[in-house]
């Protein structure tokens, strides 16, 4: 389990997660095991390329998606995979707890208390795909240009978070 539109090695200086390797941030998970093994290829030629080859990261980075992001977002007890995987995706990108917020509030739970419980899954699983992603879509949206509202730094992340978001993934 990996989210499709996280890239690979970033290290910018104005990306709040600093750091970063298939869209998992050291400085928001600095204990994950995957670390050692990028550490590790650092010191060895063709750095951050050969990170893309090495089975045993790229088993890490699975790991890690299934557990603290398509777990939490209980994407298997999503019926439909496309609302399943957005979910998932925009979990990765604004963490889950926002994610399942937002897919509360575009299928009418109330409260939207920002965890997957059984009222979440039923709704989810009752309302009509395309109209999920559509309502999923612009709250996405609203809320990256909060956040550039907030932090003018992050401006220069708007278009890639908003073509994400249009991707529907």
């Amino acid at each position: 389990m990996d989210s499709k539109s996280e890239g690979g090695y970033v290290n910018d200086p104005t990306d709040r997660g600093g750091e970063t390797y298939c869209g998992i941030a050291r400085k928001m998970n600095p204990k994950w095991e995957g670390w050692i093994t990028v550490d590790e290829l650092r010191k060895k030629p063709n750095f951050p390329k050969n990170l893309d080859s090495d089975a045993n990261l790229l088993q890490q980075i699975a790991r890690f998606y299934k557990i603290n992001y398509w777990d939490r977002v209980r994407g298997d007890d999503i019926q439909d995979q496309h609302i399943a995987e957005s979910v998932f995706d925009f979990g990765v990108n604004a963490g889950t707890g926002t994610s399942i917020k937002l897919a509360q509030i575009a299928a009418k739970v109330s409260p939207a208390s920002g965890v997957m419980n059984d009222d979440s899954l039923k709704a989810l699983n009752a309302i009509d795909p395309e109209l999920f992603i559509s309502k999923f879509t612009l709250n996405k949206v609203a809320r990256y240009v909060d956040i550039c509202k907030k932090n003018g730094d992050q401006k220069k992340f708007i278009f890639g978070w908003v073509r994400r978001a249009l991707e529907g993934v």
